[in-house]
């Protein structure tokens, strides 16, 4: 990692202390200093620790290992790694374990409507670890969809000395000589659905996308999401690039560990570095590599927690103004390990530095962004993924904000291997998932259709599934690019096609989706932004009753009560 040199963006710099008196307590004090704190000292001592340990700073080591899938299987050992870090820049490390749900895994299922409901609790948990220990410092480490904007979340909620690191992508498995990935299992079962596949074909692709540990390794909401905590600052411009399986991510992990004790001298918090610029820069990276929808939601969310203004319409201009100049999948050719080799996140944010497309900014390494892409490797002349702005994958970035009589509070339209901007058609209308991917694996979807998913919104899911089985099996069934789909659900970074998600208000709360009915014309248009029909949907509107709740107790149902609306995003309101 680079070391602190003299910017005009780095900020003056303060010895550890808890507060605004100039005195050099530490936060942990409260829990290990003065006659009164004997019982926890005495604990602290039961774990090994001796009276140096317990007097140097105390830090947390936060992550989301789980060895039920390959996303988190490497973060026990990044954070042997990264407690390394700590001791040797002259800190005491404390492990902290919080949970993990795999969307590869819940997808398609009732379990998927836990996803987005992990993130709140993945940033709950952390938050009372770290502050029920009164901490000084943090270190989160993250790997799956939910776990890398939690712990965002976490980081500008607390605002404690902290830095985020994600564990890596996967490699990509082969077959017959072709990369695939997770996408071409999803895909394939449209296939196989179709009578395209054979059940020994579809085997031969199941057992050959996963290669080991990391997370999907297309510009998937893990891969977007990792590229945007080093664009908001929170993560070193690099350490994410590092695929799970690389011999370098162990070190890039103990050096994470020795930068958050130099954050924790030099007094550098989270929100001094998410500012209005980080968080231009964050939605600019996200539209130029097409990436996830759930982007959208996810920075809402950080925003909010970090007290910083953030609204839909900044996908828009960034969008409109953003061509795609990095050629990944889903819509593109390439994964996010030939992305790495290929220059990694500062191959693409060095081109947009040459445009006037980026912002400088403050990171957590104590130099700008701009100093951090100086020092960076130089971007392979012969690499073949990122492109220049003048020759660009797609002039136009990879969302569009769409409103209209179907969606008053707006909603997202993923533009990403699109070459229309206008679909209408008659409605197929379903409530639930699960009986739209029946309709396409019978058949019965024709090209032509705007199919519409509804009360799948943060409350009515509850949970605001990803629609992926359906995505993929109408592409499977060579469907993707002549019908279209809105819901007020999510899409997983790994939907292609022409799909609106996000639709707010949401169903259940009486959103006008609610009140469609199969054959109405649907109108989507990038051109005026609006999602649209001419159906009477106000004289419908008195005979229309909220459906009793999915799910009255435990935790979805205390979700559903309190989680607001996607277009702010479905972020607890109490």
């Amino acid at each position: 990692m680079a070391q602190t040199h003299s910017n005009p963006l780095t900020p003056t710099l303060s010895p550890i202390r808890d507060g605004g008196e100039g005195d050099r307590r530490m936060r942990s004090d409260q829990i290990k200093s003065g006659a009164d704190r004997a019982p926890a000292r005495a604990m602290l001592r039961a774990t090994g620790l001796d009276d140096a340990a317990i007097a140097r700073p105390l830090v947390g080591v936060v992550h989301t290992w789980s060895n039920v899938s390959p996303c988190n299987l490497n973060l026990r050992d990044l954070a042997a790694a990264t407690c390394e870090g700590v001791r040797a820049a002259g800190g005491t490390p404390f492990e902290f374990n919080t949970i993990a749900v795999t969307d590869g895994i819940a997808m398609g299922t009732p379990g998927m409507r836990a996803s987005l409901v992990s993130r709140e609790v993945i940033a709950d948990s952390i938050e009372l670890a770290v502050e029920g220990h009164c901490l000084d410092a943090v270190v989160v480490l993250c790997g799956c969809d939910k776990t890398i904007p939690a712990a965002a979340m976490a980081l500008a909620r607390m605002n404690l000395p902290g830095v985020a690191l994600y564990g890596g992508s996967i490699a990509h498995g082969t077959l017959d000589g072709q990369p695939v990935t997770i996408q071409d299992v999803f895909e394939a079962v449209g296939a196989h659905g179709a009578g395209k596949l054979s059940d020994a074909a579809l085997r031969r692709v199941e057992t050959c996308a996963c290669a080991g540990a990391g997370a999907c390794g297309g510009q998937f909401t893990a891969n977007t999401m990792a590229m945007i905590l080093t664009a908001l600052g929170l993560s070193p411009l690099g350490a994410n690039d590092v695929p799970a399986t690389h011999p370098d991510k162990v070190r890039v992990a103990r050096e994470c560990g020795e930068l958050v004790m130099r954050c924790l001298r030099e007094n550098l918090r989270p929100r001094d570095v998410l500012t209005p610029a980080a968080f231009d820069n964050a939605v600019r990276l996200a539209t130029a590599t097409a990436g996830s929808t759930n982007a959208v939601m996810h920075l809402l969310a950080i925003a909010h927690e970090a007290e910083q203004p953030l609204d839909l319409e900044i996908f828009e201009r960034m969008s409109a103004s953003t061509p795609v100049i990095a050629d990944l999948k889903p819509a593109g050719r390439f994964t996010a390990v030939e992305l790495t080799a290929a220059g990694g996140t500062a191959a693409v944010a060095r081109e947009l530095r040459k445009g006037g497309l980026l912002k400088d900014a403050l990171t957590v390494t104590g130099r700008s962004l701009f100093a951090e892409l100086d020092a960076a490797p130089a971007t392979p002349p012969s690499q073949l993924v990122v492109h220049a702005l003048t020759a660009p994958v797609k002039p136009r970035g990879g969302y569009s904000i769409l409103y209209g009589n179907l969606a008053p509070e707006g909603c997202v339209l993923k533009l990403a291997g699109q070459h229309i901007e206008r679909f209408e058609g008659p409605a197929r209308v379903f409530d639930s998932e699960e009986d739209c991917f029946a309709a396409v694996q019978a058949g019965s979807i024709r090209a032509g259709d705007v199919i519409v998913i509804r009360y799948e919104g943060p409350a009515g899911g509850p949970g605001m599934r990803e629609m992926l089985a359906v995505t993929a099996a109408l592409v499977g069934r060579g469907l993707g690019g002549s019908v279209a789909l809105i819901t007020d659900g999510r899409f997983s970074g790994a939907t292609h096609g022409f799909m609106v998600g996000h639709v707010a208000p949401e169903a259940a709360r009486g959103g006008p989706i609610a009140l469609l009915r199969d054959g109405d014309a649907v109108r989507i248009d990038a051109a005026t932004r609006e999602l649209a029909t001419n159906a009477d949907l106000q004289s419908r509107r008195a005979g229309w009753h909220a459906p009793a709740p999915r799910v009255i107790r435990g935790v979805l149902a205390k979700y559903a009560k309190t989680v607001g609306s996607a277009a702010r995003g479905a972020v607890i309101e109490v």
